[in-house]
C-alpha cells in the first residue's frame, strides 16, 4: 500500500476516534440544559473522560514498546464510540461518568499505537505526521456539529447514533494494518527509532505539553458556555465558537508540519506559543464578535506544535517510542481534564471570565520551557517489536 494512502486512511480514522474526545465537551451544554448540571458537575464529566486515560495511555505506550499491538486501533476505537453512545442513555450521573470513562480508556488505548504505526507508514515525514494529527483535529472540529445535529433532533436519548464514526474508523484501519503486517513479515518495515535517550529534554517537553493541555481543555470545556454568555445566551453562538476552536486546530496542525519543513520544530513551537499568549488573552478579555477571531488564533497557536511535540518526544526517547507517544498524546493531555473541575468550581464561585483568566499564563510557561529545548538529531530506524 502506498504511503499516502496509508496516511490518509489513518488520518480519517484518527478523525473518527477524536470525535469522541471532542464529543465530551460538545455534550456539556446539553447536560446543563437537559439535566441541569452545574459547572462543577460538567467538569466532573470531563474529569471522568480524562482521569483513567491519564493513567492508562502511558501504560499502553510502554506495552507497545515491547510488543506490537495493532489490534488496539480497532478495539480502542470501538470502546471510545460505545462509551459516548451510552452516555446519554441514562439520567444517572454515576452511569454518565462510567460511560465517558470507558470512552476515555478506548481513546487512550488507540493513541500510542496509532502514533507508532503512523510514524512507520509516514517514514518519519513531519508533514505526513502533521496530516495524521490534522485528522484528529478535524474529528474535534466535527464533534460539536455531529453532537449538535443528533442531540438537538431528539435529545440525549439519541446518543447511540454517535457510535457510527467508531464503526467507520475500525473498518478504515484494517487495510493499513494488513499491509503493515505483510511488510513486517517480509522484513521491510522499520518500527522503532534507535539512538541515545535525552530524558532531561523529554521531561521539559512533557511539562510544556502539560501547560498546553490545561489551556486547551479549559477552553474546549467552557468556550461554548462562555461564547453563549458573551453573545446574549445563544446556544448557536456557543456551538459556533467550539467549532471554530476545533477547526482552527486542524489548520494549525497542517501549518505546523509545513513550517517544520522550513524551520526546526523547537523554533516553530516556541513562536507559536508566544503568539498564543496574546490570543488567549483576547478570548478572555476582548468583547464582541472579535471573540471568534481570537478563538481561531488561540486554537491554531495551540495546535501548530501538536504533531511536532509528538515527534520531538519520540526523538528525545528513541528507545521508548510508545512511552513517549503515550505521554505526549495521553498523560500530559489528560492532565488538562484533571484541572478542569478547578476551573468549574472557580466559575461557580465567581464568574466564568474570572475562572478562564489564569489560562493566559499557560502558553507563557510552555514558551519558557521551549526556550530550554534543543532540536534533536533524527535517530535512525531500527527493527520492529514483535
Amino acid at each position: 500500500m502506498r504511503r499516502n494512502v496509508s496516511v490518509t486512511l489513518l488520518s480519517v480514522g484518527h478523525a473518527c476516534v477524536d470525535v469522541y474526545q471532542g464529543a465530551v465537551a460538545s455534550l456539556v451544554p446539553f447536560f446543563v440544559a437537559e439535566r441541569e448540571y452545574s459547572y462543577a458537575a460538567v467538569s466532573g464529566v470531563v474529569l471522568a473522560a480524562s482521569l483513567l486515560s491519564s493513567v492508562v495511555q502511558p501504560v499502553f505506550g510502554a506495552l507497545t514498546d515491547r510488543w506490537a499491538m495493532p489490534w488496539l486501533l480497532p478495539v480502542g476505537t470501538l470502546l471510545g464510540g460505545v462509551g459516548i453512545a451510552l452516555s446519554g442513555m441514562s439520567g444517572s450521573y454515576g452511569l454518565t461518568l462510567l460511560f465517558v470513562a470507558v470512552s476515555g480508556i478506548g481513546v487512550a488505548a488507540y493513541h500510542p499505537e496509532s502514533a507508532r504505526v503512523a510514524r512507520i507508514v509516514s517514514q518519519g515525514s513531519h508533514a505526513a505526521m502533521g496530516w495524521f494529527s490534522t485528522g484528529g483535529n478535524l474529528g474535534f472540529a466535527l464533534a460539536p456539529l455531529m453532537v449538535g445535529a443528533v442531540v438537538t433532533t431528539g435529545g440525549l436519548r439519541l446518543t447511540p447514533l454517535l457510535v457510527l464514526p467508531a464503526l467507520a474508523a475500525a473498518v478504515l484501519c484494517l487495510p493499513v494494518l494488513r499491509a503493515l503486517g505483510q511488510r513486517q513479515a517480509a522484513g521491510t518495515a522499520a518500527a522503532v527509532l534507535a539512538g541515545p535517550d535525552d530524558r532531561a529534554s523529554f521531561v521539559r517537553l512533557a511539562l510544556a505539553v502539560v501547560c498546553r493541555s490545561i489551556v486547551f481543555v479549559g477552553l474546549s470545556t467552557f468556550i461554548s458556555l462562555y461564547a453563549a454568555q458573551r453573545m446574549g445566551g445563544s446556544t448557536v453562538a456557543g456551538s459556533l465558537a467550539l467549532f471554530v476552536f476545533y477547526l482552527g486546530g486542524a489548520v494549525g496542525s497542517v501549518l505546523g508540519g509545513t513550517l517544520a519543513g522550513r524551520w526546526d520544530r523547537v523554533t516553530v513551537s516556541r513562536w507559536s506559543y508566544l503568539i498564543t499568549i496574546g490570543s488567549v488573552a483576547g478570548v478572555v478579555f476582548v468583547p464582541g464578535p472579535a471573540l471568534y477571531l481570537f478563538v481561531a488564533l488561540a486554537s491554531a497557536g495551540l495546535y501548530v506544535p501538536f504533531s511536532l511535540q509528538v515527534t520531538l518526544g519520540q526523538d528525545y526517547l528513541p528507545s521508548r517510542v510508545g512511552t513517549a507517544s503515550g505521554i505526549t498524546l495521553g498523560l500530559t493531555v489528560s492532565i488538562g481534564g484533571l484541572v478542569s473541575p478547578l476551573i468549574g468550581s472557580l466559575a461557580d464561585a465567581t464568574s466564568l471570565r474570572t475562572a478562564l483568566a489564569p489560562l493566559v499564563l499557560m502558553p507563557a510557561l510552555s514558551w519558557l520551557l521551549f526556550r530550554t529545548l534543543p532540536e534533536p538529531t533524527a535517530p535512525r530506524l531500527g527493527p520492529s517489536p514483535t
